[in-house]
């Protein structure tokens, strides 16, 4: 994979086409312009296993620089796809410290380093994110040492190569009240909130807001005032789903099967993560304009009238949508227009 983007671009100019180097629907050129709140999907599998998306990811981009949450395997191979300029990355924010959110951080760090990043890259987390980045520094320190000494200096920044820890939530307790501003410059403010992944804590989401238009990213969150407080009045939401009635038939499957280990985690799962009904109320009483399901728990069935059974009821079709890897949004400043597009073929 290593750089992968850079790969594609050469054979898209050769007039090559190749698996890994797809012409995406909508280019990259005016990512970076500053005229509008951007977001795409680069991450909306739970877990369980999809060919056709990664685990949790999705950019963000206000002004020149892009910001990640959530790393999930996959992830970063999916931007090369998108032919994504991994050095307009400025950082990364975790939600929570589970695998499938962070299991890609690692590549996120090689990869935004031979892209030509040369500052060290922050990963801004509540408490527990400086073992996680001392982790994965360790873990690819050889790695930046050896591409040194193959490509030299003038492609490899070894002083700047590695992640650093970015802190913030001293006051998140678990009470789920809490929020603190963690980004504050050039007109885009990061809003980090708690939210309900009970057991796990901390668990956040986040807010941005940049020259009137706003973007809220849930994380993995059950119903809770906080996050319909920190919703409040965003033009998007994008937001997990959990479709209890397919988790329910896959558990019962499971045990049917004897496999008693793995149905007791499908019986374990729907009460730490948002329904599609409940994340549609949720939008509802927030004022938000458009919701687009994330981190699809299972993501084979997300497809299937079953998984959101029930949504239309509470929401109107227009005003939510299934999201996929690829699926990119673009707030206009100024402006109450959200534009849709596909950065990757739909699956």
């Amino acid at each position: 994979m290593f750089m992968r983007a850079a790969i594609a671009s050469a054979f898209l100019f050769l007039g090559v086409a190749t698996a890994t180097a797809q012409v995406p629907r909508t280019g990259v050129a005016d990512l970076f312009d500053g005229q509008a709140l951007r977001v795409i999907l680069c991450g909306t599998s739970s877990p369980l296993p999809d060919p056709n998306r990664a685990k949790a990811c999705t950019v963000v981009i206000a002004g020149d620089n892009a910001y990640v949450v959530d790393t999930g395997p996959e992830s970063w191979e999916q931007l090369a796809r998108m032919q994504f300029p991994g050095a307009k990355i400025a950082g990364i924010l975790i939600t929570h410290f589970h695998s499938d959110h962070i299991g890609d951080l690692g590549e996120f760090r090689m990869q935004t380093m031979v892209a030509g990043r040369h500052v060290k890259l922050p990963v801004y987390g509540a408490k527990g994110v400086e073992n996680l980045v001392k982790g994965f520094n360790a873990a690819y320190e050889e790695d930046a040492r050896l591409r040194l000494a193959h490509h030299g200096a003038e492609v490899i920044d070894i002083k700047n190569s590695p992640l650093v820890a970015r802190r913030f939530g001293k006051k998140f307790t678990g009470k789920l009240t809490a929020e603190e501003v963690i980004l504050n410059k050039d007109g885009l403010k990061i809003t980090a909130f708690e939210v309900d992944h009970d057991p796990i804590r901390p668990a956040v989401g986040y807010r941005f807001d940049y020259k009137g238009r706003s973007v809220v990213v849930s994380g993995d969150t059950a119903l809770s005032a906080n996050f319909t407080e920190n919703a409040k009045g965003a033009d998007v939401l994008v937001s997990e789903s959990l479709a209890s009635n397919l988790v329910g038939m896959m558990g019962a499957a499971l045990k049917a099967q004897g496999n008693t280990r793995f149905a007791k985690i499908m019986s374990d799962i729907p009460d730490y993560h948002i329904s599609p009904i409940d994340a549609a109320k949720t939008a509802n009483e927030a004022g938000v304009k458009l919701l687009v399901y994330s981190h699809h728990i299972p993501s084979a069935q997300v497809n299937t009238p079953a998984f959101f059974q029930g949504v239309a009821a509470v929401r109107p079709q227009d005003q939510w949508v299934a999201g996929y890897d690829g699926f990119r949004i673009d707030l206009p400043v100024g402006s109450t227009e959200i534009k849709q597009s596909d950065m990757l073929p739909k699956p």
